[in-house]
């Protein structure tokens, strides 16, 4: 679709971990067999519904209207209108410099919109800061990851819970209030530790973690508040061949489990293999969206990725 997509089935060792040429084909292989495997379900919501910017969906949990983000003269974000179906995967595409992670960070709560509303499971959360967007629901993780280097693995995910009574000042102060809380969050975090293969480094600092580790971290996480809707930005960027696999069937577990998943996504394969329905970015606006068969001969998300061929008849019109 893209004539050459980015491959990060390649990034090679960008996590840091030793891969022999062998294991990296191996898991290449392994990678590929589970897009491929994939099957969405048989009635989808989105069934039917034509390839429009901004189409209404059935059930949106996430309805953004108007959003829009300047810097200087650069118009970054210019977003219409624009719905995400619940209980899907939704993927968000664009070359680079089409907006999407300043979108992620407009919806977010990281950055503010300079026009624009949104609301999420029909309440409004435009305006709202960080992290009262998360204890709504909507969590995202980072595309450069945001660990706690010099906390353990385990204090990472105690840390994320929402609701905790030992925060409060006078609560700390009495250890009975929050220590049955306490232990109950662990036993929560170890649960989703093992759940993505961290359990034996829960005592090691998350500095110590390789770069895949540390996004399959920043997943688990993101779990430990319950949310409704899990952005990824770029979860599969920089990871290794090794881990590739693991974090694919990650994603499509959250969607098995009735999250709504959105993620920034550079790899054709995997974007066309694991996704309901794809949203395109180019110059800031929604160009396109449709299911994975539709945006795969969509002439501007073609065009948005090469350039317009105007030797073609008619390019010009």
């Amino acid at each position: 679709m893209t004539g050459e997509p980015k491959d990060v089935l390649n990034a090679g060792d960008g996590d840091g971990a030793e891969v022999a040429d062998g294991e990296i084909v191996e898991a290449r292989q392994l990678a590929e067999e589970a897009v491929e495997e994939t099957v969405l379900p048989d009635e989808s919501p989105l069934a039917g519904l034509t390839g429009t910017p901004g189409i209404a969906k059935p059930d949106p949990i996430l309805v953004a209207d108007g959003v829009g983000r300047s810097f200087g003269g650069l118009k970054a974000v210019d977003v219409a209108h624009l719905e995400i179906q619940r209980g899907t995967i939704t993927s968000l595409i664009g070359p680079n410099g089409a907006g999407k992670t300043t979108l992620f960070n407009l919806l977010t709560g990281f950055d503010r919109a300079d026009t624009g509303t949104w609301s999420f499971d029909g309440v409004p959360v435009s305006g709202l800061p960080a992290h009262k967007v998360a204890r709504r629901g909507m969590v995202r993780t980072f595309q450069l990851t945001k660990a706690l280097t010099r906390l353990t693995v385990l204090d990472n995910m105690k840390l994320a819970a929402v609701g905790q009574r030992g925060e409060n000042f006078f609560n700390a102060l009495v250890p009975p209030l929050w220590r049955p809380q306490e232990a109950g969050l662990e036993k929560h975090a170890m649960v989703l530790l093992e759940r993505f293969k961290l359990a034996h480094m829960r005592d090691s600092f998350a500095g110590e973690l390789s770069g895949g580790q540390r996004k399959l971290l920043e997943m688990a996480r993101a779990l430990m508040v319950g949310p409704s809707m899990v952005m990824l930005d770029e979860p599969m960027a920089g990871v290794n061949p090794a881990l590739t696999q693991s974090l694919l069937g990650h994603v499509k577990a959250l969607r098995d489990e009735g999250m709504t998943v959105l993620f920034v996504e550079h790899d054709m394969d995997v974007v066309m293999g694991i996704s309901d329905w794809v949203v395109c970015m180019a110059q800031g606006q929604v160009i396109a969206e449709g299911t994975p068969d539709q945006i795969r001969s969509n002439r501007a998300v073609i065009d948005a990725y090469l350039g317009t061929r105007y030797d073609e008849p008619g390019a010009e019109e």
